[in-house]
């Protein structure tokens, strides 16, 4: 679908200005139905919201061919727009409601408050970084978006001048959940907010009945900073000289659905207990594993993790895990295989290049693979990509291991 939407793009360049319009609007479409609706975000007011907010209007001129891919896009500033899937499951679990009061606090693309504006009374936005805070409110006073209200301001102090507020969603990530939010919260109203450290988060939605606050994990996710007073509070901070993966064993859980804590962006993937009569035959530490499964081919099928990574002080990493394989087979593409993808950033936030162990075919038992994987000096953070990754078949994978070799 990236190439797809990749080449798409160009031949867009060359129409005329009405003809752009009318096929970035297919493009939308066809992200709805395939990377949004698809995933199991069913609000047919959210997902029109999703169909007419014109993402491409929110993204750097450089990053433009990649507008309507599911990704996280750089914005500057160390900042990012969020991917449209994840706006579009944060603003359903918001449940926003036509007379609602909405506090919305971004990094500073005004993407999430775009999408917010046709289904409640009135947004107010807080975005904290002041270049993209100004650049954001200009794009959404040109396309007409009246009822946003934009504010240079630290997340963390929310907006008390116009509180309280039915709804706030929160698009940066604090440690814990701010005082003067839950203090702008109206009685009856919600939050959804990631809370956590820099790369170990979880998305909750917080509610407030009779000034008592409830707090339900949704599922694990990845945010970048709230900034200010939220990071310079921060207790536990990321050490990229020893980066680690976190849960590798699938032990640990969230909610109803049974997500697994530290791992987000799932697609077509399970946590599933092995049988008791095969324990026998796994070495690692837990039981549980994740199961990727598809049988259509380019389809997304994955989970992710976030890491602090310094290539300054580390030259190459360890990678390994345990796999099971039943017809694995690749995908469309070349970059569509069943594998496991480290995939480097550099200060930017902008990605480098892919390191890769895999990829896999045909069917397998239980196995151990690991490779070294040589890190880019320009490599601040990283993230780890597992499953089929447009590939079919079926791939088990447990105990997933990353240690750091030193300069």
């Amino acid at each position: 679908m990236r190439r797809q939407l990749f080449i798409t793009w160009f031949i867009l360049a060359a129409t005329a200005p009405v003809s752009i319009a009318q096929d970035f609007a297919a493009l939308r479409e066809k992200l709805v139905t395939e990377e949004i609706e698809a995933a199991g975000v069913k609000d047919a007011r959210v997902l029109q919201a999703m169909r007419t907010t014109p993402r491409h209007e929110f993204v750097p001129a450089k990053w433009l061919p990649q507008a309507y891919l599911d990704a996280a896009l750089p914005i500057g500033d160390q900042q990012t727009i969020s991917p449209p899937y994840v706006v579009a499951y944060m603003t359903a679990q918001l449940n926003p409601q036509p007379t609602d009061r909405v506090l919305e606090i971004g990094t500073g693309s005004g993407y999430q408050a775009a999408v917010l504006s046709p289904l409640v009374k009135e947004v107010y936005t807080i975005e904290i970084v002041p270049r993209l805070s100004r650049r954001a409110e200009q794009i959404l006073r040109r396309l007409g978006y009246d009822n946003v209200h934009v504010r240079v301001g630290d997340g963390y102090e929310g907006w008390p001048e116009v509180a309280p507020f039915n709804k706030i969603i929160v698009t940066c990530s604090p440690e814990a959940i701010p005082m003067p939010l839950i203090e702008q919260l109206a009685e009856g109203g919600q939050m959804i907010i990631p809370i956590g450290e820099r790369y170990q988060q979880n998305l909750l939605r917080v509610s407030k009945q009779e000034a008592k606050l409830t707090q339900e994990p949704l599922q694990a996710t990845l945010f970048v900073p709230m900034t200010g007073k939220a990071e310079d509070a921060r207790l536990v901070l990321p050490d990229p000289a020893n980066p680690g993966i976190a849960n590798g064993d699938f032990k640990r859980v969230l909610g109803k659905d049974r997500t697994p804590e530290g791992w987000h962006y799932l697609r077509n993937v399970e946590v599933r207990t092995e049988d008791t009569a095969n324990l026998a035959t796994l070495d690692s530490a837990s039981d549980n594993f994740l199961s990727f499964q598809s049988t259509q081919s380019g389809e997304p099928s994955r989970a992710l993790q976030g890491l602090a990574l310094d290539g300054r002080k580390v030259r190459s990493v360890r990678l390994s895990a345990r796999i099971r394989g039943k017809d694995l087979r690749a995908g469309p593409t070349h970059d569509q295989i069943p594998a496991i993808v480290l995939t480097c950033y550099d200060h930017r936030r902008a990605a480098i290049e892919n390191q890769i162990l895999g990829p896999w075919q045909g069917s397998f038992d239980w196995k151990t693979v690991e490779a070294r994987l040589q890190i880019p000096s320009a490599t601040r953070e990283a993230i780890l990509r597992l499953g089929l990754l447009g590939g079919t078949g079926k791939l088990d994978i447990d105990d997933v291991r990353l240690e750091a070799g030193k300069k």
